[in-house]
């Protein structure tokens, strides 16, 4: 009996079912061990290691975002470049994955080969890592497994093959039989089948030809697993990732805040709230993931060029003595009138106190901080030592650090841009030089030391918005951290001169100020621009720089519409 082969396009089915199971396995092998060692997240991780600077800001640059809307579905203001990345990779992988089934059609061996390539190509973005454990790999091997067993499985059923390699199909059987019927009638004696040595008949009763249902039912439930898989491990990452019940000590005699003063927000709609809340709160890493760390295991290190070698323990830490401070974070790859900054109330204990207390040596310019997978940071140890008082963080806005922004500890430096001082996750801090030892991100060319160049955002009304003709509220925030804070806000409307803004409450030099300014405009289009004046009387420059390798510099301004 005659059977048709497969389609390619069968076959190219049979390819991305069979790496969507593999990539089932993988993310719920990983979720069970390090989250980080699934196959998608390894190879992401890699790509952003890798992906040139210029790539990286334009990425950032282009995928923030206000919020919007497909249909019925809201979407966050946020940041979506992680998400397209890890979306790239997806993509990529899966057109790959119909290369590998088409090959599969020509030769099972070529198909198989394919899909293991691209898991050890995950396989060694995971071994590449700067900390590596044993069990890491295990996620890449399981998803190798699982991948080709699926596509074995899905060819056998297509041409009507048994699962055991012995074994020939119930088709095989009556060629071999015809043909040796054929040869005893020419002979007149017995012949033997040789082709059946070694192999083990399907039962007679077994229909092993090829059958569409057979396919689909195999298909289908393939694909069924894959989801059911992926989605358990969705599942179990976010259990594992739900916040530990911490009880945060009260700060010491004086270290203590008062409330916040009301800001700008409960009267000027649009502006950014003085205290931004944590889970509004700007993230932007190196991570894919949101690392889980806990707090039983997690030990502080400082080491390196220091008289007394320390370790710290997370109970021994909260023991310490605690203050909380108000503080401005913001991101070098912010881009003028960007998102990536924020406010918020910190609680920790004074970095300085440990380091003394730990020795530092006279040859150490560089602190190196080393988050619990390997990530380091390096910071300027003259720096740490000018009075700005940099903490190691374990509180947030009056709650425990979310693992989003560095559960359970995380170092703070006022008017410092994060990558060279807001180590999240840490785990270790050495002593060193900068002729020694290179950060993360100085091996990119970034700046050593890269004070937060002041600046002034406009957060209402929008950038190409459409407002009422008439009186206009023109809001926003500004920052000035490493430079004696803010002293005035000035605004200009259409090319005129510039006008001083009112101010809202002034919480420290290194914490931002919300500003507004009620403009008249007619209906038509109009530009709108704003500068900071630093509390040392000096102008924010108006001279444009591109975030990379320093900061970001520039006046903020744009046109919006006033409809008559």
């Amino acid at each position: 009996m005659a059977t048709s082969r497969p389609t390619r396009r069968l076959y190219a089915l049979f390819g991305l079912i069979s790496t969507l199971v593999g990539m089932g396995v993988g993310h719920l092998t990983a979720s069970l061990l390090t989250p980080d060692s699934s196959p998608v997240l390894a190879v992401g991780s890699g790509v952003i290691d890798r992906t040139p600077v210029s790539l990286k800001e334009w990425a950032i640059k282009n995928f923030e975002s206000d919020g919007f809307s497909i249909g019925p579905i809201d979407f966050a203001a946020r940041n979506y470049d992680k998400i397209v990345l890890v979306g790239s990779v997806f993509v990529g992988v899966l057109v790959l994955a119909l290369v590998a089934g088409l090959l599969a059609r020509r030769s099972f061996a070529l198909g198989a080969g394919l899909l293991v390539v691209l898991v050890a190509v995950a396989a060694g973005a995971v071994l590449t890592r700067p900390i590596v454990e044993p069990l890491d790999v295990v996620p890449s091997i399981l998803t190798a497994l699982a991948g080709v067993g699926a596509l074995w499985w899905l060819q056998r059923t297509a041409l009507g093959l048994p699962l055991d390699p012995r074994a020939r199909s119930s088709v095989e059987v009556a060629k071999a039989e015809g043909a040796r019927a054929a040869a005893a009638d020419r002979t007149g004696e017995p012949t033997v089948d040789r082709l059946s040595e070694g192999h083990v008949d399907a039962p007679a009763d077994a229909d092993t030809r090829p059958s569409r249902r057979g396919v689909l039912v195999v298909a289908a439930v393939l694909t069924a697993s894959a989801a059911v898989l992926g989605g358990a491990g969705r599942w179990i990452i976010g259990l594992r990732g739900r916040p530990e019940d911490i009880a945060l000590p009260e700060p010491t005699a004086g270290g203590a805040l008062k409330p916040l003063p009301e800001g700008l927000e409960a009267r000027i709609k649009g502006i950014t709230p003085l205290q931004v809340a944590n889970g509004d709160f700007y993230r932007v890493d190196t991570r894919l993931d949101t690392p889980v760390v806990s707090s039983d295991d997690w030990t502080l290190t400082v080491d390196g060029d220091v008289e007394n070698e320390l370790t710290i323990t997370f109970e021994e830490l909260l023991d310490m003595p605690m203050v909380e401070r108000d503080i401005t974070l913001t991101c070098v790859s912010n881009s003028v009138g960007g998102k990536y900054v924020g406010g918020a109330r910190w609680l920790g204990v004074p970095l300085m106190d440990i380091l003394d207390k730990a020795g530092i040596g006279r040859g150490a310019d560089q602190m190196i901080a080393t988050d619990f997978d390997g990530m380091t940071i390096g910071t300027p140890i003259d720096l740490l030592r000018d009075g700005r008082e940099p903490l190691l963080c374990v509180g947030m806005n009056g709650e425990p650090l979310p693992r989003e922004h560095g559960f359970p500890v995380r170092v703070v430096v006022p008017g410092l841009y994060g990558f060279i001082s807001a180590t999240k996750w840490v785990t270790r801090l050495t002593m060193t030089t900068y002729a020694d030892t290179e950060s993360y991100w100085t091996e990119r060319s970034w700046d050593t030391r890269a004070p937060i160049k002041p600046s002034a955002r406009i957060d209402t009304p929008r950038a190409l918005t459409t407002v009422d003709a008439g009186k206009v509220n023109v809001g926003g925030v500004a920052w000035a951290q490493d430079n004696g804070g803010v002293m005035k806000v000035q605004v200009k409307v259409d090319g005129g001169d510039w006008a001083d803004a009112q101010l809202g409450p002034d919480v420290n030099n290194v914490y931002w100020r919300q500003w507004f300014r009620e403009i008249e405009v007619e209906g038509g289009q109009h530009t709108i621009s704003a500068r900071v004046v630093d509390g040392d009387g000096e102008l924010q420059t108006d001279v444009k720089a591109a975030p990379f390798p320093g900061g970001s510099s520039g006046i903020h301004s744009f046109f919006f519409t006033a409809a008559s």
